[in-house]
Order: structure tokens, then C-alpha cells, then sequence
């Protein structure tokens, strides 16, 4: 057969016949979940059950089921909470027996289930819809008897309708799936911290106003062939800033959520990644997410987050029903077990550590475990000269598989008492406002004592990332001394619950610090100079009055072969110790109160 003539249509798009025939084998799959579809001749079947979940309505198909759904009972409710670049509406459905208090409502656990943050990834979706059908035309009611939901179906609205047959090369189903990236090209799971798209914006909004307990975000993978279905993970505790809340997740959580899968015929496992992609038996690496990731803003930010991540090469079909399931065994886990995740939470908002970690390491001491892997062979590529893992479909359990937590702490800091931001970084003080960080803009002029920070070595990412120009590296030099502060300038306390957050954001050597975004590019950028006939006696009248940098120049000369040889290095050298030089520059704008 030629492959390259081979043409189907799906849901009226033609369409390469490729992936069925090229993605590694399938390990044939039965399970109990199947019995939660209902068929055709049901009231309430949602539109990717007519397909079999094979396939996942756009968003005008899945809007409409909404509203016939939500108009259909009183636990439910829709609102809008934000309007994507191209103008579709956000819309988030709550499910509550208690629907007019949800937001007040602090005693009942509230969770918040956000699908299609990256929109080819909707497994979410059709397993929401399943469920809430269920809540309120089956037999699922006594699951809001405890508990308050808020169900997010499509987050990225706009990548959601970029639908296509050719999205996602790596994944199997739905028949047509939307884009990763929103219309403005950003990756919502890159966009936590700096918050740059309006859908983030929206959805940081949505947080604040309703104060969720546990957050699950429905991802699907790519990556290594293993035989779990559904994995799922959040910051181990021994790598945690919400401490508390992650031992929840850790010894109540997980086994729950495992079991309940297990007993409807699915394969849970861990969310981890393969050390070498070309050598699965290396091992594994245990991620700790820094808060550009939903999971690592949720630990930053005291709000219990689980980043779920079903399986791209098992059928739409497996990876939904496992869905329904996670969120169900979510749902009645917070019956049971929610009242403890919100002291957990609460211990956490009020904790006040000495220091805190901004990053991690792999440690060098592995956790053995036992893999339920694929086995593969290595092959050379005729393309492209190089190797590559060609998956057999072979279940292999990999035993004493060592598995490399990130848990060794590469950089910590002091926690200031403050941070304080001149009235001009308007960028910065807007973005801690979306993040719901309390902050105080200064009535009276004053004098403090805090560390300015200078920029002392840095480099610059060479391409875009997420539509930004991101420090690749800095260093910097820090001073302690009087600094005058004038109305208008804002202080943001680290004595907040949202303190950490500050922190991850505010300090620059943070990996998601605001700085490293590039929020403040403009630090690096000098628009007063010196013409030679200017400082040229400028010099001689320096080194009369200091003699002494004579010798200083001289040093510095043998020191710095860029001196020798670049005479505008040579008389920079002189400007910075005048005092016409920009004293602003590679100065950090944000002072730091110890």
C-alpha cells in the first residue's frame, strides 16, 4: 500500500492515514469503566459518547450540551469568567447543593478540575461532562453531598478550535484535536508566574475569587511507552514548600485514587520521566515543578495541585473512562478525607519559614521501584543517522528501577521581610494584583535600610521563549544600605499567605522570577554616552584628584585583554567611576528589606 496516497476523512477533514499504522503497538485493554458509557438511545449521552469516545465535540457542540445540562438541574450553575484573544467565552460550570454560598462556603472542600489547558490534550472534557451527567441524572448526587466542584472543560478556548487530524503525531485520539499553544502562541502551562496570556489572567482570577482546595489540571503525555494509563503527580513533600498539604496528596491522596483506579481496571503510576529518552533502564527522574507549571504554582502558592497526564499512546477511549474515574475518586475522597486537606492547606498559609528553597537537584541516592514498562530495541535511523527507542508493545516490568528524586536543594534564600517596587514597574505590581498578592503603595516619603542588588554577569535566552526574552543566566552583587523611598512606591510583606508566591516571583534568582521572564529588560540598557573630546579631560582631572587609579587602570589593562585592544572599552573603564555614568544600571529596581 502507498502510505502517501492513503486518505480517509474524519469528521469531514481529509486526512493522511499515518498514525494508525506508524504509532508502536497497542496492549489490548478491558476494564469496568466501560460501564459508565451510555449509548445513543440515552437523554443525556454527551457527544463524544456518540463517537465511542473516539472522538470530542468543538467547542459550539460542547457549549450547547453545557447548557442543556446546567438548564436541566439545580446543582448547576455556568458563568463566564474571562473572554480568550479571539473573543470565545470562558465559561467555568459549578456543581454544589449549596450553589449560592460556593465562594463563602470555607467548611465545605471546593474542588476545581480544568481541562484543556493545552487543547489537544481533552480527555478532561469528555470525562467531565460524563461525570456531571451522572451527578444529576444518575445515581453520582451523594458525591456533592460534602463537596462543591468547579469544572473548567476548555481552558485554552481559542487552541481548542484550531482542530485538526495532524495536531498531535504522537497521540491516539481524539479523531480531531485542538492545538497545544493559545492564538498568541503561548503555552498555558509555561504561564503561571509571569501570567502574560488573558485566558491565565481569567483563570488566576477564578482562583482568587473562589479559593479552591484541590486543583486537578487533565493533561495527556508524550514520551517513553509504559503500560500505565493515567499518570499523575504534584511536589513530592521532601521538596515541597506547601509541606502539609502535599503529605495529604502524598499519604491520603494517592493511594485512594490509585486503588479506585486499579478496581475499575486501569494502571496507574507515578508522573515521572526517563533520565536518558534512548535508555529507559537508566532510570527515572522524580520532577519537582518550578511555578511556571500548574503543579509547581499550586505548591508555591499553598493551593494543592495535581498534574494529571494520561497516557498519549493508549485510545481516547481508556484515557477518558480513567479519567472519569480519577475525578470521581477525587470527588469522594474530599467527602470523606476533605475537612483534613483544608487544615492541611490552612497550615500551610500560616506557616512563616526562615528560609526558602528556589530550586532543585537530582539526588545522587535513588528510590528503587518497580516499573510496569514496554520493552523496546534501539534502532538507527536511515533519516536521520542517529538512534532511536522503537517501541514493541511487550508489557516488561522493570524491577528496582532506580528512580532520581529532585530534592536536593541547589539555591535557597533568606525570606525578606519585604520587597519594595518603584511606582514605574507598573508591569510587575499589575502582575502580583492578578496573583492575588496583597500589596501596599507607600503614602509618605521615608527612608529604610534593604539590599540593592546589581547585575554583575548575565546572559540572555538567544531566542524567544513564550513570547518573551528570558534571562538565560545572571549573577548578581548585593549591598546593604540607606535608600530613600517616595509616595508612590509599593511594599509587598512576605507575612501574607501568598508570601512564598511573592518570593518565587520577586526574587531574581528564582527560575520563574519576574526578572528572568524578562520583565525588566530595561535595566539592561544604557541611553546616555560620552563623546571623546568630553572625557577626554574629564580623565586627567580624575586621575589628578585620584592618583591612585593610575595603577588601578594599570592592573586592569594586564587583567583584561578586551581593554588592550578595544579603545572605548579603555575610556568606559574611566566613565564608570564619573559621575555622569548611569547609576541605574544593572541596578535590580526592586529593593529587598531583610
Amino acid at each position: 500500500m502507498n502510505w502517501v496516497r492513503t486518505i480517509f476523512a474524519i469528521s469531514g477533514v481529509a486526512s493522511f492515514g499515518l498514525m494508525a499504522d506508524t504509532l508502536p503497538p497497542l496492549v489490548a485493554w478491558q476494564g469496568q469503566s466501560e460501564q459508565l458509557m451510555q449509548t445513543e438511545a440515552s437523554t443525556w449521552v454527551t457527544p463524544a459518547e456518540l463517537s465511542q469516545l473516539t472522538d470530542s465535540p468543538d467547542y459550539a457542540a460542547t457549549f450547547a450540551y453545557v447548557q442543556k445540562l446546567v438548564a436541566s438541574s439545580d446543582l448547576l450553575a455556568i458563568e463566564q469568567f474571562g473572554t480568550s484573544p479571539q473573543g470565545r467565552a470562558m465559561f467555568v460550570v459549578k456543581a454544589s447543593k449549596q450553589l449560592a454560598n460556593m465562594a463563602q462556603n470555607a467548611n465545605r472542600p471546593l474542588l476545581l478540575v480544568q481541562a484543556g489547558i493545552h487543547s489537544g490534550e481533552i480527555d478532561g472534557k469528555d470525562a467531565g461532562l460524563m461525570l456531571l451527567r451522572d451527578i444529576v441524572h444518575g445515581d453520582k448526587g451523594a458525591l456533592l453531598d460534602n463537596v462543591d466542584m468547579l469544572f473548567v472543560p476548555i481552558f485554552s478556548v481559542d487552541g481548542h478550535q484550531r482542530r485538526s487530524a495532524h495536531s498531535r503525531m504522537n497521540q491516539r485520539g481524539p479523531a480531531i484535536q485542538g492545538w497545544r499553544a493559545t492564538a498568541q502562541n503561548i503555552n498555558l502551562n509555561r504561564d503561571y508566574s509571569k501570567a502574560d496570556a488573558p485566558e491565565m489572567q481569567a483563570m488566576l482570577q477564578l482562583i482568587n475569587q473562589y479559593d479552591p482546595d484541590l486543583y486537578l489540571d487533565i493533561h495527556v503525555t508524550d514520551g517513553e511507552d509504559y503500560q500505565y494509563d493515567i499518570t499523575y503527580g504534584f511536589n513530592h513533600p521532601s521538596a515541597a514548600i506547601s509541606v502539609n498539604s502535599a503529605s495529604w496528596l502524598s499519604k491520603l491522596y494517592r493511594p485512594q485514587i490509585d486503588l479506585a483506579l486499579q478496581q475499575a481496571g486501569h494502571i496507574p503510576g507515578p508522573l515521572v520521566f526517563g533520565v536518558d529518552s534512548k535508555d529507559f533502564a537508566k532510570g527515572l527522574s522524580g520532577w519537582t515543578a518550578t511555578p511556571r507549571y500548574s503543579n509547581g504554582y499550586g505548591d508555591v502558592r499553598h493551593l494543592p495541585t495535581v498534574l494529571v497526564e494520561n497516557h498519549s499512546l493508549k485510545p481516547y477511549r481508556q484515557r477518558v473512562l480513567g479519567t472519569y474515574v480519577l475525578l470521581e475518586a477525587s470527588l469522594t475522597l474530599l467527602n470523606q478525607q476533605g475537612k483534613a486537606l483544608i487544615l492541611a492547606k490552612q497550615a500551610d498559609q500560616q506557616a512563616r519559614p526562615k528560609r526558602m528553597a528556589l530550586s532543585y537537584t537530582a539526588n545522587s541516592n535513588p528510590v528503587l521501584i518497580n516499573f510496569k514498562g514496554i520493552s523496546y530495541q534501539t534502532q538507527t535511523s536511515e533519516y536521520s543517522g542517529d538512534s532511536y527507542v522503537k517501541w514493541t508493545g511487550t508489557p516488561t516490568l522493570y524491577a528496582n528501577l532506580p528512580q532520581y528524586w529532585q530534592n536536593v536543594v541547589e539555591r535557597d534564600i533568606v525570606i525578606p521581610t519585604a520587597y519594595w517596587i518603584p511606582p514605574q514597574q507598573q508591569e510587575v505590581i499589575q502582575r502580583l494584583r492578578t496573583h492575588g498578592i496583597k500589596v501596599e503603595v507607600i503614602k509618605k516619603a521615608q527612608s529604610i535600610t534593604a539590599q540593592q542588588l546589581t547585575v554583575t554577569e548575565h546572559r540572555f535566552a538567544k531566542i524567544p521563549f513564550e513570547s518573551r526574552f528570558t534571562i538565560a543566566e545572571a549573577e548578581f552583587k548585593r549591598e546593604q544600605n540607606q535608600q530613600s523611598i517616595e509616595p508612590g512606591w509599593v511594599r509587598v510583606s512576605t507575612d501574607q499567605p501568598l508570601g512564598r508566591l511573592a518570593v518565587a516571583l520577586l526574587e531574581p534568582t528564582a527560575p520563574d522570577s519576574l526578572f528572568n521572564w524578562g520583565f525588566m529588560l530595561g535595566l539592561f540598557q544604557r541611553t546616555e554616552y560620552f563623546e571623546p573630546y568630553a572625557i577626554e579631560p574629564l580623565i586627567k582631572r580624575l586621575l589628578e584628584q585620584q592618583p591612585e587609579l593610575k595603577q588601578q587602570f594599570a592592573q586592569a589593562l594586564a587583567e583584561n585583554s578586551a581593554l588592550n585592544i578595544d579603545p572605548r572599552a579603555r575610556y568606559d573603564w574611566f566613565y564608570q567611576k564619573l559621575p555622569y555614568y548611569d547609576q541605574h544600571y544593572l541596578k535590580y529596581p526592586i529593593l529587598i528589606e531583610l
